[in-house]
């Protein structure tokens, strides 16, 4: 037992340091002042101070942070009233029908789905930027947000339900009072889900980017092609932190939820 026990531990451990290695690389010569990644010279912050001092990439981060905030909140409005209506199916066939149709855009390449959007965004007339971007990535969020929902849901009791409208709750305050209440954490992961795969999609935002708009990830993918420059690795450790910090922000707000739910506090 301890052998296998300590054999998964290896194996776990192995993984993440194939992970997490190429991204401690780039981190390690974002502070070199030699210029490259062949050599390490010395420590330096120049290359943070050009990211800040770069305007255009300042407003590209603000591009990024407005369309993941944006989509991420529209997306899990959609999500929850879209897991909350699978949940009111009552044929088990038209259920799993809709949930299959759910997953179909999360397990699509990414090239499919992009290809896709630019297709109708096309023929529907819509110029590609902003609203192309915004649109693409509510399109595929929401069904991550369902599918962290729909668990919540499942573990729900009836009998809260029917225990509410006993004490004469009308439907929106079912809704509100116990319902809502009872999937937050569900919701609060759905939305994170989708804060994190809104920042980090590079693929589908690089079919429907226009001219004059961009994201963080075709921005380095554009100056990457370009040649090595350190701003990069700068730019993509930035990144990275603030990734690090969302899913910790998530954990703590999961983990601070669970421990009212267990002490019966009443929100």
């Amino acid at each position: 037992m301890n052998k296998s026990k300590s054999g998964a531990s290896i194996y776990l451990a192995v993984i993440f340091v194939i992970l997490y290695a190429p991204i401690f690389y780039l981190v390690y010569y974002s502070f070199n002042s030699g210029g490259s990644m062949h050599g390490y010279e010395g420590f330096t912050l120049q290359y943070y101070g050009e990211v800040f001092q770069d305007a255009r990439l300042l407003i590209i981060v603000l591009n990024t942070v407005i369309i993941a905030l944006l989509s991420s909140a529209i997306s899990t409005v959609l999500g929850v009233l879209g897991a909350l209506a699978i949940r009111r199916v009552r044929s088990r066939r038209a259920r799993n029908s809709l949930l299959s149709m759910n997953n179909v855009l999360i397990v699509s390449p990414d090239v499919i789905i992009g290809a896709s959007f630019l297709i109708l965004f096309t023929m529907a007339g819509i110029k590609l930027g902003f609203t192309s971007v915004l649109l693409s990535h509510i399109a595929f969020s929401v069904p991550i947000v369902v599918l962290m929902v729909l668990p919540k849901l499942q573990e729900m009791s009836p009998s809260l339900l029917d225990a509410a409208r006993d004490l004469g709750a009308n439907g929106w305050q079912v809704l509100t009072r116990v319902v809502v209440p009872f999937i937050k954490p569900g919701i609060f992961a759905g939305f994170f889900m989708a804060l994190t795969y809104s920042l980090d999609d590079f693929a589908v935002t690089f079919f429907v980017t226009g001219n004059g708009f961009s994201t963080l990830s075709v921005e380095i993918y554009s100056r990457a092609r370009q040649g090595i420059s350190l701003s990069i690795n700068a730019l993509s450790t930035l990144i990275f932190l603030f990734t690090v910090l969302v899913v910790l922000g998530y954990y703590w707000l999961n983990r601070r939820s669970s421990k009212r739910l267990g002490m019966g506090v009443p929100k």
